[in-house]
């Protein structure tokens, strides 16, 4: 593939705070993660005790005070575990406690954590905890070393201590050629192929402006092959694309925009971080837009571990 020019969308204006250069005291950032984390944790935990359905994500969404569009990603670099992951822990740890009241049979313990058979509670002890429920119920001591282990996530957000350079910049709309993939991250580069080759067929390759990622699942907690990535061209040119080729319009407006240097596979990480330490206490909430990714490098003629990637975050002042 021809080397992807450095050619910018972003339009940095004047906005007040908008394009200063942003971090956080780590003591700050940890009390505001642990308030939005702690209250959806607390509200989950209410409807698992009391038998009810768990509550939708809108509803989750605004127990966090959160946007639902960002939600599950947001969740997660917050908490250091996805949503699910939660939910599981916290059946869990209902479960054991239920063990330990002897008054309940497994499965009167299963049904009532949300398990439609005792042999499914058998196999999620089994493999988060590595017991069996009947050894957890007679093993006092053991129960209680695994309900410490299920009160926090197995492996919690680290702070950085290193600040972030996160600036806010206003960006100019942009119509992006986008194929939609599905399959395992490091195949991503095929999608990117399969529209520089029907670029190069219109003559329209010489047109090309910027390459655009946009994640529509995180590569680090679903399965190969339902993991969805939008890749995307800009060209500076008038396309019509045929199909399974679109295009996608992204909204301008304020985005958080960090550079993140070094493999790709990385990027979730450097956006956790974005999302976990810099917004919480930055003055700014996230907007109902997709967040996206500019590569201003190619990747088969930079080295990997001085890649450029550009992370996106649509972002609005708070109210």
């Amino acid at each position: 593939m021809r080397k992807i020019g450095t050619a910018r969308h972003a339009v940095l204006r004047d906005a007040g705070a908008a394009n200063k250069e942003s971090s956080m005291p780590a003591a700050s950032v940890s009390f505001n993660r642990q308030r939005s984390v702690e209250r959806v944790v607390a509200h989950l935990q209410a409807s698992i005790r009391a038998g009810e359905p768990l509550p939708d994500l809108a509803a989750l969404a605004a127990v966090a005070q959160q946007s639902p569009h960002h939600f599950h990603r947001v969740y997660r670099a917050l908490a250091g575990e996805t949503l699910g992951q939660t939910i599981a822990r916290l059946r869990l740890s209902y479960a054991l406690h239920l063990l330990g009241e002897q008054a309940s049979s497994v499965t009167e313990v299963a049904l009532a954590v949300g398990y439609q058979t005792p042999q499914a509670l058998a196999r999620a002890f089994r493999a988060v905890l590595q017991a069996s429920p009947s050894n957890l119920r007679n093993t006092p001591s053991l129960r209680a070393q695994k309900l410490q282990q299920l009160a926090v996530p197995s492996m919690p957000p680290q702070l950085s201590g290193a600040p972030l350079q996160v600036m806010v910049q206003v960006l100019d709309p942009l119509q992006v050629v986008v194929l939609r993939q599905r399959g395992a991250f490091d195949d991503l580069d095929r999608g990117f192929g399969r529209i520089a080759a029907w670029a190069e067929r219109v003559g329209a390759i010489e047109q090309l402006q910027s390459l655009i990622g946009l994640p529509l699942s995180d590569h680090r907690d679903v399965p190969a092959h339902l993991h969805l990535f939008e890749c995307g061209m800009a060209f500076d040119a008038a396309l019509s694309p045929p199909a399974p080729l679109h295009l996608r319009q992204l909204d301008g407006g304020a985005h958080a925009v960090l550079r993140h240097v070094g493999s790709y596979a990385g990027i979730e990480d450097a956006l956790d971080r974005v999302l976990a330490q810099w917004l919480p206490d930055s003055g700014y909430a996230l907007r109902d837009a997709p967040l996206h990714y500019l590569y201003p490098d190619d990747p088969e003629t930079v080295a990997e571990d001085v890649l450029r990637a550009d992370i996106h975050v649509p972002v609005q002042m708070c109210r």
